[in-house]
């Protein structure tokens, strides 16, 4: 469905470089990096909406490049919502109907089915003054759809919502993928986010793609350090293979079969490490003992950091666990990991 081919856009400071991209008919497809990676520049691209320097961008086929936006029927979303102030509900979602060649009475029921769809029906003689975020991100995605468009872009759509409107935003995002068959393409951060709604998932960083895979796989097998630590590998360690063996901060790591190794960096997920406090894990653990140094509260989970000699682990725990278990710091724990939850690079 949309294709970018070699696709560069060079901006004052900064770059998009030769990003080549296949995002299947009917896809939710991820676009994840670091602010000031290029996300949006690529989104933008597709809609039209900055020029192209060199490449190709192909939608169903056709190239459309040079297509001017309104010549593209791409509907777009952005963080920021961007409603006509001095227009209604209502008047936000009709405005783009003007731009295209279509069937109105169709158009009008489609809207009525967007409106029903999104829970809109009370809201859609008020202006954008008087919403909530969670009402004006549901106005946006009726007004990019009500073109009836092949492809909806998403530019960081739950960034700009407190946590309750984020959630109810993340499940509308999933049913409508599901009720309209389109393809979606989000541009965000978090990859949380991706986790949740995405088929697949690409990371940029510098304008540069960097890995691009299912989201499951993107996730376990990381392509490099970079792309890691983005998914929230927080365990990486300046690493010396040999034969079977990872050594790392003082520690050694036994591998299942032979390593091969281009960056000297160990990587480990904090929920793949195991904390007891006597040693009662199986053989197929690989475990160490360390101290505890710091536990640290993150909503309904803590970050525990494990001092193993010179490596400093991050593990996480749920506060119920904790609690029961009776970790502090300072205490003397074992740590353990499976051998297949290790990267190297």
């Amino acid at each position: 469905m949309i294709e970018l081919d070699d696709l560069t856009v060079k901006l004052p400071g900064f770059a998009v470089q030769n990003v080549s991209l296949r995002v299947a008919p009917g896809e939710f497809f991820a676009l994840l990096g670091p602010t000031g990676s290029g996300k949006t520049v690529i989104l933008e691209s597709i809609a039209g909406l900055v020029h192209v320097t060199g490449g190709r961008i192909r939608l169903a086929a056709r190239d459309i490049t040079r297509y001017p936006p309104e010549r593209r029927r791409i509907g777009i979303v952005y963080q920021d919502y961007a409603l006509f102030p001095h227009l209604t509900v209502m008047e936000n979602i009709c405005y783009g109907l003007r731009y295209f060649d279509l069937d109105m009475q169709q158009a009008r029921q489609r809207i009525d089915h967007l409106v029903d769809m999104l829970g809109l029906q009370a809201i859609v003689h008020r202006r954008p003054l008087h919403l909530s975020g969670g009402e004006k991100q549901r106005a946006c995605l009726a007004r990019a759809l009500s073109i009836n468009p092949s492809v909806l872009l998403l530019d960081e759509p739950l960034s700009a919502l407190d946590p309750n409107f984020r959630e109810d935003i993340r499940r509308v995002l999933k049913q409508l993928h599901g009720e309209l068959g389109i393809t979606f393409m989000m541009v965000t951060h978090d990859f949380s986010e991706a986790l949740y709604l995405a088929d697949r998932v690409g990371v940029i960083r510098n304008g540069r793609m960097e890995q691009v895979g299912s989201t499951e796989d993107v996730f376990l097998r990381p392509a490099n350090p970079f792309v890691a630590e983005f998914v929230g590998m927080k365990n990486l360690f300046a690493a010396e293979v040999s034969d079977r063996k990872v050594a790392f901060g003082g520690l050694n790591c036994p591998m299942l079969g032979p390593v091969s190794c281009d960056q000297g960096i160990l990587a480990l997920r904090p929920e793949d490490i195991v904390l007891q406090h006597e040693d009662s894990f199986g053989g197929e653990y690989v475990r160490f003992s360390g101290v505890i140094e710091q536990i640290v509260p993150a909503g309904l989970w803590h970050e525990i950091s494990v001092r193993c000699r010179d490596a400093c682990f991050k593990t996480v725990m749920d506060r119920k666990t904790l609690m029961a278990q009776r970790y502090n710091e300072g205490d003397a724990v074992f740590l353990g990991f499976r051998t297949e939850s290790v990267r190297v690079f």
